[in-house]
């Protein structure tokens, strides 16, 4: 193998190795950050829903108080669009699922949500319910606080699988920062290795070769260098030695 193939197959290997641990590194890293951000982006979804959900039930409850207080159409406008807007939110969270535990999470709420909707489903005003205070605090808000912890443990579930996806966002990208980092270090290692063949197989050939050609000049010390390998430097140093033998030829005629 010349030294022209040699050399550059060991450039060739070292830049590969590089290569291969950049697009290693580069593809974890991506993967990671794509699976990860839409986890992200669906459990934010989900986190923004449930808030929505605990407004419209608090709208809800006020708009009952105001029922009570005999504000029929005031109370009844505030209480259907705060209805439509949690049956909205419930819907969508219905079809965002991504967290495990979250569908009996949202069992629980619209199992409770129909049990409190019941209270003011029916007129409020001008029945017995209206200023009805007692009847408020026993059945109706008893219900709303109910419907209201189940929204929150729905949210507190979207919420730690945030941070559990934030986690292992940290952890894969170690994860994948190791391949390349073990692939940077093999590729020292050979850088290592191949100076070394470089300094053995061709500099120090050079520098013996050049040592016994000032001594056979100076002092007609013969030419004695062994190259192990077949390459260039072994054919320089078989012409040099050729050389060395025409010219100790023509001195002793």
């Amino acid at each position: 193998m010349g030294l022209r193939v040699k050399i550059l197959s060991g450039f060739i290997i070292l830049a590969a190795m590089l290569a291969i641990a950049g697009w290693w590194t580069i593809y974890e890293l991506r993967s990671a950050g794509f699976s990860m951000q839409t986890m992200l982006n669906e459990n934010y979804r989900s986190i923004h829903a449930a808030e929505d959900m605990i407004e419209a039930l608090e709208r809800e409850d006020s708009a009952i108080l105001l029922l009570l207080l005999g504000k029929w159409e005031e109370g009844r406008t505030m209480i259907s669009e705060a209805d439509k807007i949690f049956m909205e939110k419930l819907s969508f969270l219905n079809s965002n699922i991504t967290v495990p535990g979250e569908q009996s999470k949202l069992d629980s709420v619209t199992y409770k949500y129909e049990i409190y909707r019941k209270s003011w489903e029916r007129p409020i005003v001008d029945t017995p319910h209206q200023g009805n205070i007692d009847w408020y605090f026993s059945d109706v808000h008893h219900a709303f606080l109910n419907v209201k912890s189940a929204v929150q443990e729905l949210n507190s579930l979207n919420n730690e699988a945030m941070y559990q996806a934030a986690s292992d966002l940290k952890q894969r990208s170690t994860r994948a920062v190791m391949p390349g980092l073990i692939a940077i270090i093999a590729a020292l290692l050979f850088t290592l290795i191949f100076n070394y063949f470089v300094n053995y197989y061709m500099v120090s050939p050079i520098i013996r070769i050049t040592d016994r050609v000032k001594r056979f000049i100076s002092n007609k010390t013969p030419y004695d260098v062994t190259i192990e390998s077949h390459d260039e430097i072994f054919h320089l140093s078989e012409s040099i030695n050729q050389l060395c033998e025409f010219v100790r030829s023509r001195e002793t005629r």
